[in-house]
């Protein structure tokens, strides 16, 4: 049972801060990104789950006077409702009626409300949206250089990390970084403008072809850069420079991490004599984009999120042979917990944390293995239909053999990231959850065997993967498939499947890298998903109707089986059938060989990758 934080003390102190005649604000918002709008943050980062106890990926808290408003999506909603306690209100996004956190501080607040903010948590655009809307009713965004939430954190606040970064090998990177600085300079000068400032935590990595361990599961370093025609200069604090990266670096001016908005500031000078401007992508933040003045950037898509996008032959040889080696992990797992589930003395007091545990181990012993790309969902149960569910020493649960197991796990390698998810039954199924299964698992063919033209975007191809659940009106609260990083973060852009709108603005391209993964949920009672992790291949068709543009389809490079005994066969067709043992006989062809042939891990995969 998960035991709500209890904020009560730490929304007064915020409320006293708001309150006083310093900051005199009526409404106080905590964004979940950091200084570079990362996904995922550092513990020192973690405001939003520090004021509300509500720790899940996504979500944003707005603090008033007399309300405390949490606002997430539907893959939280759940987890959301159990960690808070009762000073918060859930505004569960994407249903009709409720407001987005913007939409509650424009149009619910009082007129004249000012609505304070740290300036380095949210984007320019966004930024420059609200004060608008906000001024517009007599009221104001006010920018907060002093983040209030790390005022009442006080001491208690973890320090930001000050690990060493690391060279990146050009054998596992596929291109130099001087290449890749090339070509965005190529791209800069097309598009015009005097340089680049880089704020994207990946964007960096890749760019420099150097990885970092600042950010839990996300290879990353604190650090931003400016491109120019003829300069490079990284800020990156000076701990993290080993002699190593420092030689890699040669011809590129390192400077404090801090210094980046000082140094914007006196750059900005010089932009406004030349009525020249700098490239800041989307989520540049508002104050970086104040320290440069608006009249000298341009907000638009920083040239890095296509180029990382698009992996390079030898990224996509790695990202191959690492699902190879993941799929041993996986095999070697299952095949160890189906024997301690069911004939190793039916061991019944293994948790959700355990059997994680053992999967991480697995894991690490596979050669390239950094460690893992988010922390695994293991869950049994009702825990899977909390989406993100992440077990906790404690409060976690025993598997059941009578209940259904979602793991939704993934790991770093120095050759790519692995992303995988699989629902088993290690008991005997009901028919509802064997017809929830099998809907969810075509659906996830449906989306596999998709042949579409160049450049459709995952917003088109989405219904594909819930046509089968909406047949008799179920479906899923979350997006059908994210990009994936090369040793890099797990969910990369631009590329995706879902309803979310910038997704139908970009369009799918060989060499890119995308997630299938329905799902269905059932409160209180199980959850099931199915996921593969895919790369986007040319394939050829019998016509050409797009005059040589071609044609698309997905390469699922997970090697995983899928279990069939969830399959509830009248509705499963011969076409699946099909998929299903090609794709069981290329995980057995390219996994068996990694296993000992001695081994449960190998027993379990010739079992389970037999054909239907």
């Amino acid at each position: 049972m998960v035991t709500p934080v209890n904020t009560s003390d730490r929304l007064k102190q915020l409320r006293e801060l708001m309150s006083s005649n310093k900051y005199n604000i009526g409404a106080y918002v905590v964004p979940s990104e950091d200084a570079h709008q990362s996904e995922y943050v550092a513990a020192c980062d973690e405001r939003r789950p520090f004021i509300s106890g509500f720790d899940g990926s996504a979500g944003c808290a707005v603090v008033t006077t007399d309300q405390a408003s949490m606002f997430t999506d539907g893959r939280y909603f759940l987890q959301a409702r159990q960690q808070m306690d009762d000073n918060w209100t859930l505004m569960k996004w994407g249903i009709a009626g409720v407001p987005s956190w913007q939409e509650y501080v424009t149009d619910h607040l009082p007129a004249g409300t000012r609505v304070g903010i740290d300036p380095t948590l949210i984007t320019a655009e966004q930024g420059a949206k609200l004060r608008e809307a906000l001024q517009a009713k007599s009221g104001d965004l006010v920018a907060i250089s002093e983040n209030l939430v790390d005022v009442v954190w006080g001491s208690a606040r973890p320090v930001r990390p000050e690990d060493p970064a690391f060279v990146l090998d050009v054998k596992y990177a596929g291109e130099t970084h001087t290449a890749k600085i090339a070509r965005v300079r190529e791209q800069l000068e097309r598009d015009n403008v005097r340089g680049l400032v880089v704020t994207a935590l990946d964007e960096l990595a890749w760019l420099f072809n150097l990885r970092g361990s600042d950010i839990d599961f996300n290879p990353v370093f604190f650090a931003y850069a400016v491109v120019t025609n003829d300069t490079v200069t990284l800020y990156m604090n000076e701990a993290k420079l080993t002699d190593a990266v420092r030689k890699h670096l040669d011809g590129i001016l390192v400077q404090p991490y801090e210094s980046i908005f000082g140094e914007l500031s006196a750059m900005s000078v010089g932009l406004a004599e030349s009525e020249g401007r700098l490239l800041v992508g989307k989520t540049a933040s508002w104050a970086l984009v104040e320290a440069l003045g608006e009249s000298n950037v341009k907000v638009d898509s920083s040239p890095i999120v296509l180029l990382k996008a698009l992996k390079n032959a030898t990224e996509l040889a790695g990202m191959r042979k690492c699902h190879e080696r993941d799929g041993a992990a996986m095999a070697n797992y299952f095949g160890w917990l189906e024997n301690e589930l069911l004939h190793n003395g039916g061991n019944l007091k293994l948790s959700e944390c355990d059997v994680a545990d053992k999967l991480e181990t697995l894991r690490r012993e596979q050669d390239l293995c950094v460690g893992l790309s988010f922390s695994t969902i293991s869950s049994v149960g009702a825990n899977g239909a909390i989406i993100h569910y992440s077990p906790q020493r404690g409060s976690e649960s025993l598997l059941d053999t009578s209940k259904m197991y979602l793991c939704d796990s993934g790991g770093q390698y120095l050759d790519g990231t692995t992303d995988v998810t699989r629902t088993y039954h290690f008991g005997e199924p009901t028919r509802w959850e064997r017809e929830c299964f099998t809907r969810v698992l075509k659906g996830h063919i449906a989306l596999d065997m998709a042949v579409f033209p160049n450049g459709t975007s995952g917003f088109v191809l989405d219904p594909l993967a819930r046509l089968p659940l909406w047949e008799i009106g179920l479906d899923f609260r979350h997006g059908t498939g994210h990009g994936v990083g090369s040793f890099l973060n797990v969910h990369e852009g631009p590329q995706g499947v879902g309803v979310r709108k910038h997704y139908a603005d970009v369009g799918f391209r060989p060499g890119m890298t995308i997630t299938n993964e329905p799902g269905y949920y059932q409160d209180g009672d199980f959850g099931i998903r199915i996921e593969n992790t895919c790369v986007v291949v040319k394939t050829d068709t019998k016509f050409d109707y797009t005059n040589g543009n071609g044609y698309l389809t997905f390469e699922p490079v997970t090697m995983v089986p899928i279990q069939k005994k969830l399959i509830l066969n009248e509705l499963f067709t011969d076409r699946e059938r099909q998929w299903l043992n090609a794709y069981h006989q290329t995980v057995w062809d390219r996994v068996s060989g990694r296993l000992d042939k001695s081994g449960l891990g190998y027993e379990w995969l010739k079992r389970e990758t037999a054909p239907m």
